[in-house]
């Protein structure tokens, strides 16, 4: 006795009622869940698939789907067998859309159309030159006030010899054996077969057995070329520039692809930059420290004076607002100075005996850091002695 076969509306999880549109979808996610090339050696899976396969043949056509209606699994009898498996499904559009899509999550971008709808790629039709990439190390002053530079870098080019053909001279491209010309083969196997492109004339249907001599075939030569760059102001290590059209030139007179810049900027004597800021740290005199005054420091709007509060300590840290650097959207950003408090060196005796005549002036309350600091030693101290005691 026959198997007696499910409701096709049952296999794809549709109601009876469902729009065409609703039973691609279902069918769809089942053709992607049970796909043989995703369960490899599973039986049941590919008997799903085959079932979820015949059941959108009827389904998915208006009229066959109407004879199902009317008559049951009796009305879709297309031949000896029932479903034919074996038929050439190429002039099912709905088909072919669906596991051209299939195909491209199973094996990605580069999976090529089924059912033989891929074109094959004309080998003479112009081709878009490949976009290049370089790093541009650039000194601090070119990253805060832009500038210019010239670069040498090799570029492709058609070659000279060939025009960008690969053929030697006098010679010509013949058909590729491997398939045939057509420039896709068949990869797969099992229910559906899949074709994706050549992997030895990559689409094109013919490969050079006479390669130039030149550039070995590949039609491409290198070639330095100086470039002026010009640096934006405000740029960022990081930060991306692109020079249209002056990447690798076009194949056959396509048009040349791009030059991508990557700005770094070198590390610099005085300045620290984090973000828009500047930080640097001064070397402030003891008198200045001590009784208050002005440092001159550079700044990208030029040399600045800077206050000194009396009093200020070593490592403490100012804040001047917008003498920092202006960024490529037009925001500024602060300066920050920290303080370093310099201790003179190479005395003579007479500031030897000047000093230590201040210092005889001087009382613990003029170092009140010091003097907190001894305190926090006594306790230290304090605690220790009566530990040890116990």
């Amino acid at each position: 006795m026959a198997e007696q076969k499910r409701d096709y509306y049952e296999v794809l999880g549709v109601a009876k009622n469902a729009s065409q549109d609703e039973i691609k979808k279902a069918y769809r996610k089942l053709a992607m869940k049970y796909h043989p090339d995703r369960n490899p050696g599973d039986k049941e899976a590919a008997d799903k698939f085959k079932e979820a396969s015949e059941a959108y043949e009827i389904l998915g056509n208006a009229e066959k789907r109407e004879r199902y209606d009317r008559f049951g699994h009796a009305g879709t009898q297309f031949g000896p067998g029932g479903f034919d498996f074996s038929r050439d499904f190429s002039g099912a559009a709905d088909f072919a859309d669906i596991f051209e899509s299939i195909g491209s999550q199973l094996f990605g971008a580069g999976f090529g159309s089924m059912f033989g709808r891929s074109r094959q790629r004309d080998p003479n039709a112009p081709e878009r030159g490949s976009d290049v990439e370089i790093e541009m190390g650039i000194t601090l002053e070119e990253a805060i006030f832009g500038g210019n530079r010239d670069i040498e870098i090799a570029l492709g080019e058609d070659c000279a010899d060939c025009h960008g053909t690969g053929a030697a001279k006098g010679a010509k491209r013949e058909k590729c054996r491997q398939c045939g010309g057509r420039g896709m083969v068949v990869a797969g196997g099992g229910f559906i077969q899949f074709q994706q492109t050549c992997p030895i004339c990559h689409g094109e249907g013919t490969i050079i057995t006479n390669p130039c001599h030149t550039c070995h075939g590949t039609g491409r030569t290198k070639r330095r070329r100086s470039i002026n760059v010009k640096i934006p102001r405000g740029v960022d290590s990081g930060n991306r520039m692109r020079l249209a059209g002056l990447g690798n030139s076009g194949l056959r007179g396509g048009e040349n692809g791009n030059l991508i810049v990557v700005f770094n900027v070198a590390e610099h004597p005085i300045f620290e930059r984090e973000g828009n800021n500047l930080a640097c740290e001064v070397h402030v005199p003891l008198d200045i420290a001590a009784l208050g005054g002005t440092v001159s420091i550079p700044t990208p709007d030029g040399e600045a004076q800077f206050k000194i509060p009396e009093g200020t300590t070593d490592g403490k840290l100012f804040r001047y607002r917008g003498k920092g650097i202006t960024s490529i959207h037009g925001d500024v950003g602060d300066m920050l100075v920290r303080v370093v408090v310099e201790v003179p060196a190479g005395l003579s005796s007479s500031q030897k005996k000047a000093l230590e005549a201040f210092a005889k002036t001087c009382k613990e309350g003029n170092y009140p850091e010091m003097r907190e600091f001894k305190k926090k030693s006594e306790n230290f101290l304090k605690m220790r002695d009566a530990l040890l005691k116990k």
